[in-house]
């Protein structure tokens, strides 16, 4: 192997940047993906509405607010300044904490029977998305540290921290509240941040392996979801979805997709949203959708998710210093892994999991702390470099790249006007 050359530190504040125009089209696309998760909620609010004590408009009115919410939580994030975000680690982890404490000593609904929401009144909010924020932070602090001060090779500095808050986060989150779902979105944020902070693959090829041998252990001691990965691996031979005890959900998702044929049956018409399809405005919100508005509108939802990811992406690969770089980098992992789940899971390409879609399920919690995480990167945006970041090193034959502070204008970068600059 050649000899590894020791890395220039990467300042932990966006030193030397000047605030320009962000990118504005995280916000529009933002706007348009939750404009669409109202309609579809409002379309089906009817059909959520019978047989339960609430008024027509119950679940529309509270995505509403939900969306309000949203946009005060994006204007939060979107202009406190990232050093704040940087220190505020453990403020956001001991409320994470505390919001846990409360989700798993609350007594649960007879619907939800899982020690995951904090239910006050009529008001409910999901503590893994306070924590999944909050060790986003945390993650990004922690690893830009290390590859400031030279530690990111060190098991001490950088993989026991880690190792030992992904353990407690698997006990509480995947044991305790069998969110396996959220874990898995943890895990992958956390192997996007570590990979890109620059820390030695054959390490993380051994921890990763080792989590994967823990998840297979985690899927096989508990019944239900054994049943879920047999349903998935036998779904091809189901004729009929009421003969089944367990996979009834995925089977009846993809009865809702494959009735939306080319343009789908409009908004009026849905069929599996009157109680045939379990969690039609949370979970399966994607399948409601595919049955409303077809392959056209499958394609088109598609295609704004994956602009918007194109523009975080781009984001990240400009930012401006390590911190900012991992706080876009784990917020990709986050949404990108979060939207494969729920709409592979609806097209049976995925065993059945209960995970929102980012911007469009029914959900306060999960929309503010979406639209928090988009605020986050639009403040990077901010800052980002003007050119491409250039090849600075070689470390165990991995290319390690940090930003040239060149801000001149090149293709595919933001190009604020010279009155624009603040």
């Amino acid at each position: 192997m050649g000899a590894v050359t020791r890395r220039r530190p990467i300042s932990a504040q966006p030193l030397g940047t000047r605030r320009h125009r962000p990118d504005y089209w995280l916000l529009l696309i933002s706007a348009v993906l939750l404009a669409i998760g109202v309609v579809v909620v409002y379309s089906i609010t009817p059909a959520l509405s019978v047989g339960r004590e609430v008024s027509g408009n119950h679940y529309v009115v509270r995505q509403l607010i939900a969306v309000g919410l949203s946009i005060v939580a994006f204007a939060v994030a979107a202009f406190v300044p990232l050093e704040v975000w940087r220190r505020a680690y453990k403020p956001l982890l001991i409320a994470a904490g505390i919001v846990t404490l409360f989700a798993l000593v609350l007594p649960v609904s007879p619907l939800y029977p899982a020690h995951r929401w904090v239910r006050l009144g009529g008001l409910s909010f999901q503590s893994v998305e306070l924590l999944k924020f909050a060790l986003l932070i945390w993650m990004a602090g922690l690893l830009s540290n290390s590859i400031v001060r030279g530690t990111a090779q060190s098991v001490q500095q950088a993989f026991k921290p880690l190792g030992i808050g992904l353990i407690a986060t698997g006990i509480v989150v995947a044991g305790i509240q069998s969110d396996f779902g959220s874990m898995v979105v943890i895990v992958a944020m956390m192997a996007a941040m570590v990979f890109v902070a620059g820390l030695p693959i054959r390490r993380i090829l051994m921890v990763g392996g080792i989590v994967a041998l823990v998840g297979v252990l985690a899927i096989s001691v508990v019944p239900y979801r054994r049943d879920r990965i047999a349903a998935f691996l036998q779904q091809g031979n189901v004729a009929d979805c009421a003969s089944l005890q367990t996979g009834y959900q995925a089977c009846r998702a993809l009865v809702a997709v494959g009735s939306g044929g080319m343009v789908g049956l409009g908004l009026g018409n849905s069929v599996q949203a009157f109680g045939y399809l379990p969690e039609s405005a949370n979970d399966s919100i994607f399948a409601i959708y595919a049955e409303k508005f077809g392959f056209v509108g499958v394609t088109v939802l598609l295609g704004l998710l994956l602009v918007f990811m194109a523009r975080i992406k781009r984001v990240m690969e400009r930012a401006p210093d390590g911190f900012t770089r991992l706080l876009a980098t784990g917020a990709f992992a986050w949404l990108a892994t979060q939207s494969l789940i729920n709409i592979g899971a609806m097209l049976g390409v995925l065993p059945l999991k209960g995970i929102t879609l980012p911007f469009i399920s029914y959900g306060g919690t999960s929309v503010v702390f979406v639209m928090a995480l988009v605020g986050v990167v639009f403040q990077i945006s901010r800052y980002t470099l003007y050119s491409v970041p250039r090849q600075t090193e070689v470390i165990n034959r991995r290319t390690v790249y940090e930003g040239t502070g060149d801000r001149r204008r090149v293709r595919g970068a933001y190009h604020p006007g010279p009155g624009s600059r603040t």
